[in-house]
């Protein structure tokens, strides 16, 4: 069977199991974090719970998260993702995020997702509480309405990189080398080093040249310096 790369969003995970990947990234949920979580899929679902289920409390952490940690997102794969998803009120939050963080000129792309008019957040009242409070100054002139203090903004809310960085081994593969496909790929090396090309391309959800070239640098790295810890580059 040929090699094809998946660009679609998994199926929706269950409560239980998107709050364990959110906390694996670094957002502060109490419960036990899934080690080393997908990073753009864990954001993707947090988004439609946020934007499609109501759930605030976890739209205001996401928003909070990406303000600390975009520069080590894979636009690439999250710009894929969020193209291919059928919720406007979802692809809206994400133009809306790339307005905000528009000096990260990656995100540009991210701005197209969704091109209608635009959404408030709050079912019922927005007008009336923007109005009153103002608005959040993240979301002004962009796709999406938000009233002045309804996603509160508090960086304890999630892990700094420097701890994150620690935690996570493909966040720290992304520092090291920059928040690309090869990255990625290195990590899912280091975690099953024997798995053939095709399925680390489609783990690492980027196309076979990009994983076969990868992978022969990591091999070359293990075979020249055996006795340096995996993955670990040298000098």
């Amino acid at each position: 069977m040929a090699f094809s790369r998946a660009n679609a969003p998994e199926p929706t995970p269950a409560p239980e199991k998107l709050t364990a990947r959110m906390v694996g990234i670094g957002m502060n949920f109490a419960a036990k974090a899934e080690a080393d979580a997908d990073i753009e899929g864990t954001l993707l679902h947090a988004s439609v719970l946020g934007m499609d289920g109501g759930d605030l409390r976890v739209l205001a952490v996401l928003t909070t998260w990406l303000g600390v940690h975009h520069p080590h997102v894979n636009v690439d794969r999250l710009v894929r993702l969020v193209g291919a998803h059928p919720s406007g009120r979802v692809r809206a939050y994400w133009s809306s995020i790339a307005r905000w963080l528009k000096k990260d000129r990656r995100l540009a792309r991210l701005a197209r997702a969704y091109k209608g008019a635009p959404i408030e957040l709050l079912p019922t009242g927005t007008e009336f509480q923007v109005k009153r409070r103002g608005e959040d100054e993240r979301f002004t002139a962009s796709k999406l309405r938000v009233p002045k203090g309804t996603l509160r903004d508090r960086h304890e809310d999630v892990l700094p990189p420097e701890v994150l960085v620690r935690r996570h081994a493909g966040y720290r593969n992304r520092v090291l080398m920059g928040p690309s496909f090869r990255a990625d790929v290195w990590t899912a090396l280091e975690h099953s080093p024997d798995l053939p090309i095709a399925d680390i391309a489609r783990k690492a959800s980027c196309s076979f040249a990009t994983a076969w070239q990868a992978a022969q640098d990591y091999r070359l790295l293990q075979g020249a310096a055996p006795n340096t810890p995996r993955g670990r580059p040298t000098g």
